[in-house]
């Protein structure tokens, strides 16, 4: 493959660009131009900073000494945000791809804080969702087999999905019964002064928090208190084994055989198994195909 040839700009598909516009999506969307980097690495600059901005503002001695800078600043990479989110959408041939892709709805997310601020008050400090934006420092830099190692993260974690949501319910069954358990044995003398406040005690309880603002006081409810604290330690472990396994399974995908023993029908040997470790039959070893 000819390495002198520069990468397709992203969202560069359908009817064509004009001149100006198809120079502006690759500098916009491209990284492999000295201008496209350039203006990647601007940008990432100009994220760090408004974020940093937000997060300053939420100081209430910081924000009184230096609140009218601050809100220049808001306002400022607001303005500029908002003017490269249309320029990202005037640049591309087919701006509904870029508007419904991930990007493009962190591009319009992280604006529109600022503006909805004007009506309600204390929506701005939203505008901390332009970190998103920095995932593009992979690409930028790149960066792109952290990508990968992320994929299979995400991938592990939808797999482990629906064991998750089943320990989950079972979870959320102990601390119901628990916590009207508590109600019953406690009362509101000792701050179970409902069963929802009771389980909520419960799900402290049992995730090992013990933010301690609820105790029970009598003999019987400390000891269920004990048995839900002990029961605690061996529920935190479940979901980590679940996505251990799965995670495990999709760091081996890649070295697994897709194709089927002759004998007892099984998948999933080994790339360089020889044998199936099911029944025992030969393999065929031309018949790798993963």
């Amino acid at each position: 493959m000819n390495k002198s040839l520069k990468k397709k700009p992203l969202y560069n598909e359908g009817f064509p660009l004009s001149a100006w516009r198809e120079k502006l999506n690759t500098i916009i969307f491209g990284s492999e131009t000295k201008f496209g980097k350039a203006y990647d690495v601007i940008l990432i600059i100009s994220i760090i900073v408004s974020v940093s901005a937000v997060m300053m503002s939420s100081v209430e001695s910081f924000y009184q000494r230096h609140h009218q800078f601050l809100h220049y600043i808001e306002w400022t990479f607001t303005i500029l945000f908002t003017i490269e989110y249309f320029l990202r959408l005037s640049s591309v041939r087919k701006p509904w791809l870029y508007f419904r892709s991930f990007f493009g709805l962190v591009d319009l997310l992280s604006i529109l804080p600022t503006y909805l601020s004007l009506f309600f008050p204390g929506t701005k400090y939203m505008m901390v969702i332009r970190v998103f934006r920095l995932l593009r420092v992979f690409r930028v830099f790149k960066l792109s087999e952290y990508m990968d190692e992320a994929q299979v993260l995400v991938s592990a974690l939808i797999t482990s999905g629906r064991k998750i949501m089943v320990f989950l319910y079972a979870v959320l069954t102990l601390v119901i019964v628990f916590g009207s358990l508590m109600y019953v044995v406690e009362g509101s003398e000792a701050g179970f002064t409902s069963i929802p406040k009771s389980v909520y005690w419960s799900i402290v309880t049992l995730t090992t928090v013990g933010y301690g603002d609820i105790a029970p006081q009598t003999p019987l409810g400390q000891m269920i208190a004990a048995t839900i604290m002990i029961m605690g330690y061996g529920i935190i472990a479940v979901p980590t084994g679940i996505y251990s396994v799965e995670l495990v399974k999709s760091y081996n995908k890649e070295n697994i055989r897709n194709d089927a023993c002759p004998e007892c029908g099984e998948t999933g040997h080994d790339i360089d198994a020889s044998y199936c470790k099911y029944c025992g039959y030969q393999l065929d070893s031309n018949n790798n195909t993963s």
